[in-house]
């Protein structure tokens, strides 16, 4: 008898783990746009504390994500604190948070991924059609858009970028600077110490390369900032960031409110 009510708990943990992964995973899969893989595991002992909504951590690992049709992540993994769930909604296929939790997490990109973002709308808004003073100057007081960019990883956190900039009827001059990745307040990236490289640029260009060079680093210093890409119900924040040869990965946390229901 004590043999079988053992069997029957074993029985119900793997029943109730298996429903929250099924839930989980189909949960997490709508935030995306695509999705090439994602698990997620739930970690519950003893095995009794799950039907009352109890779980000591669950993880998600995940490649080849999509935020918003172009935001592509490479991996995204986090694994959450203790976890207390309305275990009566997973029975109803949806994944409901009785209090916020916490979640550790790291989020790995490709160089390609991070040159895809910057064609994204949400981005280039930021880029196009500027009527700064300081650039209109150049340009005789016509909008001035920076296209074409491109960026590479290079070792120790620093990038190169190379981009044009359209000064309408004074036509492309382009623009190159090396620069190291930092971060602010753990939420906004910043594109430190500017070296301008004259050697990307033709010596006629050279004076007002410079120039355009230190206004769009100002642009970008302003423009990423994780509260603007923030899933809805979790706050993002980023404790590390790293060039690894072509990928460029961050490590931090996330704080969850309630699971998030749009990407």
């Amino acid at each position: 008898m004590i043999g079988g009510l053992a069997g029957f708990q074993n029985n119900s943990s793997d029943w109730g783990e298996k429903l929250l992964n099924r839930v989980a995973t189909n949960t997490l899969r709508h935030l995306f746009s695509k999705c090439e893989d994602l698990q997620v595991e739930v970690h519950c002992h003893p095995s009794s504390k799950l039907l009352q909504g109890s779980i000591d951590s669950f993880n998600m690992s995940g490649k080849g994500l999509v935020i918003r049709k172009v935001f592509r992540t490479e991996q995204m993994w986090f694994e959450t604190d203790a976890v207390n769930i309305d275990f009566s909604s997973a029975l109803k296929g949806s994944l409901s948070l009785k209090q916020p939790t916490q979640a550790i997490a790291q989020v790995t990109l490709l160089e390609e991924d991070v040159n895809t973002a910057f064609t994204a709308q949400l981005v280039r808004k930021h880029l196009e059609n500027i009527t700064d003073s300081n650039l209109t100057k150049l340009s005789d007081g016509e909008p001035v858009s920076f296209t074409e960019i491109n960026l590479t990883l290079l070792p120790q956190n620093q990038i190169q970028l190379d981009a044009n900039a359209n000064l309408g009827s004074q036509g492309k001059i382009p623009v190159s600077f090396t620069c190291t990745l930092g971060l602010q307040r753990r939420r906004r990236l910043l594109f430190q110490d500017i070296q301008f490289q004259r050697n990307n640029v033709p010596a006629e260009f050279h004076e007002t390369s410079e120039q355009l060079t230190q206004v769009l680093g100002d642009i970008l210093n302003n423009m990423v900032d994780l509260d603007h890409f923030n899933l809805d119900g979790v706050k993002m924040r980023i404790n590390r960031l790293q060039t690894q040869g072509k990928t460029l990965v961050f490590s931090g946390y996330a704080q969850i409110n309630h699971v998030p229901r749009t990407g």
